[in-house]
């Protein structure tokens, strides 16, 4: 049986790999679809400023709503880094971590795309963040991106 999914971890690092039968054009272009992102999560995140539909692309914004441990929490990204079709970065410039960055890579091989996510992130205060972190947001945080990654899986293999 083929592993769809793969995650490492190290202290500041999550790693997510996910095996996609669809070109890679087709899943760079699902992974950065405003709309397809806001089906893939369980916390019904909403894009509520910068770009809120289509596909987001170099120097862009997104400003998203969701429910997150009970509260409503605003992030807002922008797409530092995008190389056509291999490589794009998610940063943080509003939100609640003290950093947030998430690397997307892509390969293709024989007809299957590698998608791999690697989310490196920052809690704030101190020892409490580290400890709010390790009882509840990194299960959180895999969880959100299992989840949106089997979205993008369902979507990519269905073009």
């Amino acid at each position: 049986m083929t592993r769809l999914f793969k995650i490492y971890y190290t202290n500041d690092n999550h790693k997510l790999t996910t095996k996609i039968n669809a070109p890679l054009k087709t899943v760079f272009d699902v992974s950065r679809n405003i709309e397809i992102h806001q089906q893939s999560t369980a916390s019904n995140e909403k894009a509520i400023a910068g770009v809120t539909s289509g596909l987001i692309s170099l120097n862009e914004t997104v400003t998203w709503r969701g429910k997150h441990f009970g509260f409503y929490l605003t992030h807002k990204s922008r797409i530092t880094v995008m190389t056509f079709y291999d490589y794009f970065v998610d940063e943080m410039e509003e939100g609640k971590f003290k950093t947030f960055k998430n690397e997307h890579f892509f390969k293709e091989i024989n007809g299957v795309t590698i998608m791999t996510d690697q989310l490196h992130y920052e809690t704030p205060f101190g020892i409490i963040g580290k400890l709010f972190d390790t009882l509840f947001l990194k299960k959180h945080l895999i969880y959100f991106l299992l989840e949106r990654n089997k979205t993008l899986k369902k979507i990519a293999e269905n073009k």
